[in-house]
């Protein structure tokens, strides 16, 4: 995967972050942790050897390290949803693209998990 930053052989959140590069670290906890607080049922994983959040067994988002971004996927119906507030990232079909050097829109990944905890329910 081009601009793939962290090892594909992590096998849970702890290791992916250690071997993350320091200055994805925070963002990753970020992330994170604004899944946990919009999806606190979700259990975590690795899929796709990305950090991934599962409810009722199945993959509710994953996000990654990238050299200049953190990668976000919450699938085509979220970014669909969003598009609207998600049109200054680049985005893809079920993809978005947050950069390094800006700060993450926290409240807008909660209420996109939020949506998809509703999609699964």
């Amino acid at each position: 995967m081009p601009g793939y930053v962290v090892s594909s052989r992590a096998e849970n959140f702890s290791q992916y972050l250690a071997e993350s590069p320091t200055n994805t670290r925070t963002k990753l906890r970020e992330v994170r942790a604004a899944i946990k607080a919009a999806a606190p049922g979700a259990s975590e994983t690795i899929s796709y050897h990305m950090p991934a959040f599962l409810l009722d067994g199945e993959v509710l988002v994953s996000f990654g390290a990238f050299k200049s971004h953190i990668g976000f996927y919450p699938g085509a119906a979220a970014i669909a949803a969003f598009r609207h507030e998600l049109k200054e990232y680049p985005t893809a079909k079920g993809s978005v693209r947050f950069p390094l050097g800006e700060p993450l829109p926290i409240e807008l990944i909660k209420r996109i998990v939020r949506f998809r905890c509703e999609a699964l329910s």
